[in-house]
């Protein structure tokens, strides 16, 4: 809690954590169990705990995003491995090279996107990103390009790296949970723009069609960069013909190529634009 907000007269947490630090060191004190339950990582740490830190990732991303006044994100979904083009010689297949120019698509369709959502003050149409590299990279640094700001939703990793230097730091957040993670990707979302990517892009792409499929989403603009890679990857025909899914199911997403094209989409979706709040 906010000093300036506190309605009560009892003394602040952060003032027992200072005197806790700085009591005598006996026997007792030096005792896990005399330690602060909230300041006590251990304590937090163990199973037990887990409900606990489930609303704990889903409480502080929500708390401060709210804090900065960020009403609707434009969530962008993407590849890690795909380069900016000037990179591009530095790609592990050729077909990697070849799909770099998805960064420049990302980093335009940002910029617009961006250039648009300064207009409510940079509360509405805000892009968010994993956070990383490749496509996530390009989605903020459009942002930055035109001095906006722009959400990164980063997650801890064996392999973890550095968030993308183009994330807002203030709203970049870090994840244990991958579920906690994807509702906050979802909670605000006004578009879901997913360029080509790997496992953790189908992964994303899949769970929020799903989610608009079954109705437990609102739909929203739903927009696959790349048909050739899309149609490429996935026999979308397929699915539908073998009845596992509905014909009306590919109308839950569009193809586009160009940034212009999705933001296009976006200005004319029929539904204003609603928020997508899950509750």
């Amino acid at each position: 809690m906010k000093d300036d907000s506190r309605r009560h007269p009892f003394r602040h947490s952060h003032e027992d954590m200072k005197t806790a630090r700085e009591i005598p060191d006996t026997p007792q004190t030096r005792a896990p169990s005399y330690r602060l339950a909230f300041a006590d990582e251990e304590f937090l740490c163990r199973d037990e705990l887990r409900p606990v830190r489930l609303q704990l990732e889903l409480l502080k991303p929500e708390m401060l995003l709210d804090e900065h006044g960020i009403q609707s994100t434009i969530v962008l979904f993407g590849g890690a491995r795909i380069p900016e083009p000037s990179k591009k010689d530095s790609a592990r297949t050729e077909t990697l090279a070849d799909l770099s120019k998805y960064y420049d698509v990302a980093r335009e369709f940002s910029r617009l996107m961006t250039i648009k959502s300064q207009k409510s003050g940079g509360r509405e149409d805000v892009i968010a990103t994993g956070g990383g590299p490749g496509v996530m990279e390009a989605g903020n640094r459009g942002a930055a390009d035109v001095g906006g700001h722009s959400i990164g939703l980063n997650i801890v990793l064996p392999h973890e790296q550095a968030p993308n230097e183009y994330v807002t730091p203030g709203l970049c957040f870090n994840f244990h949970y991958f579920g906690i993670r994807k509702m906050h990707f979802l909670m605000r979302a006004k578009a879901v723009a997913v360029f080509p990517g790997g496992f953790g892009t189908l992964d994303e792409m899949f769970e929020s069609l799903t989610l608009i499929q079954t109705g437990r989403m609102k739909a929203v603009p739903f927009l696959l960069f790349g048909e050739s890679f899309w149609r490429k990857i996935i026999n979308w025909e397929a699915l539908s013909e073998a009845g596992t899914i509905s014909a009306e199911d590919l109308k839950l997403f569009q193809f586009v190529d160009t940034a212009q094209q999705a933001v296009d989409i976006i200005e004319n979706w029929p539904e204003n634009h609603s928020p997508t709040i899950l509750e």
